[in-house]
């Protein structure tokens, strides 16, 4: 069915994707290079996120021995932006001013564990305190959306190795959250349901591109899939919007797709994998908005290796995304790897 070019669309963006499944059938096939797995300690004086040790301007962090959340040193976003920019004379040339506030997570003491290593209470408190930010920073009168998010791996941009994340909550809503509201709104008013719903439901159905699941949570690679191992991570309850809407049952139920979806990911190739992870909740903006359900997105980089990448060049940049190998073929890859963290198997 899928052995000819094709394209697919994303229903939550409403953008096409090209795929190409007889460019790459078989991507990991032939030889996989290996890369020597960095040793890191569990403590390092030279880590500005380790407990104690001193950031940028001289701020001292606290000995932390759970998850430790600071004010970004180098913000993006102000709480206190100007009110007013000096805006050109032209409508095609338009600006307006933004406020917003930048934190930083540290998931944990420790500087050598990424997520699928910590146990699973680690992971539930790094859920809660996910949480907690979300509606600190989701109350304030000027923010109207919270985006929680990972980037692990210096490929992806991680300026330190120290297993953290990020939230920025910003005064307007971003474009990437703007474009699935739109999309969830026209949705929900046509059907009366939650898109994600219907989604996931036909998903089970299919069951082909499922990696976990549990009563709570589906992980899967979506059928419109740009990037060669992203995953798609949803919610399966209609209300549950936004992280501080979570029970105790689905921040548990969380924890274990996540350390699933990581623990496969690392198992790969052998590596501690690179991604963008980004939860995307309801705007916080004092509306209902029964069409979203919480969910999260992970984008991966890695192709054929720990040292072949996917990148967004040419007709990717120009025209439209493409990819090889299929969102069927990714998973089925992914489905064949051990729950075993590949460093814990003379454990097992």
């Amino acid at each position: 069915m899928f052995d000819s070019p094709h394209r697919r669309l994303n229903p939550l963006t409403r953008e096409w994707v090209l795929v190409s499944p007889h460019r790459a059938k078989r991507p990991w096939l032939g030889q996989v290079e290996r890369t020597q797995a960095k040793s890191l300690p569990e403590y390092d004086p030279t880590c500005y996120l380790c407990p104690g040790n001193d950031r940028a301007g001289g701020v001292k962090n606290p000995p932390y021995t759970g998850t430790f959340v600071f004010d970004n040193d180098f913000a993006a976003l102000l709480p206190e932006s100007a009110t007013e920019v000096q805006a050109p004379t032209s409508p095609l040339l338009a600006v307006e001013p933004e406020r917003g506030i930048c934190r930083v997570i540290c998931f944990s003491p420790r500087h050598d564990l990424t997520l699928p290593e910590l146990d699973l209470t680690t992971v539930e408190n790094i859920i809660k305190t996910w949480t907690e930010q979300s509606a600190d920073l989701g109350k304030r009168d000027f923010i109207r959306y919270v985006q929680v998010f990972e980037n692990k791996g210096e490929v992806m941009g991680a300026s330190n190795p120290h297993p953290h994340s990020q939230v920025w909550a910003s005064g307007h809503i971003p474009n990437e959250p703007d474009k699935e509201l739109s999309a969830q709104v026209a949705y929900f008013n046509k059907n009366n349901r939650p898109l994600l719903a219907d989604y996931i439901a036909e998903e089970h159905k299919r069951k082909e591109r499922i990696l976990a699941a549990n009563d709570h949570f589906t992980a899967l690679v979506p059928f419109w899939a740009i990037w060669p191992f992203e995953i798609l991570l949803s919610a399966h309850r209609p209300g549950l919007t936004r992280l501080t809407e979570l029970t105790s049952a689905e921040v548990t139920a969380l924890a274990e797709v996540l350390k699933v979806i990581t623990t496969r990911y690392d198992n790969l190739f052998e590596i501690s994998f690179p991604y963008s992870m980004g939860f995307h909740q309801a705007p916080f903006d004092g509306e209902a908005h029964p069409e979203w359900m919480l969910h999260a997105h992970f984008f991966p980089p890695l192709l054929r290796s720990a040292t072949v990448r996917k990148f967004m060049v040419g007709y990717e940049m120009l025209a439209m995304p493409q990819r090889d190998i299929t969102p069927e073929t990714a998973v089925e890859r992914l489905r064949s790897l051990p729950d075993v963290h590949y460093r814990h198997k003379s454990m097992a």
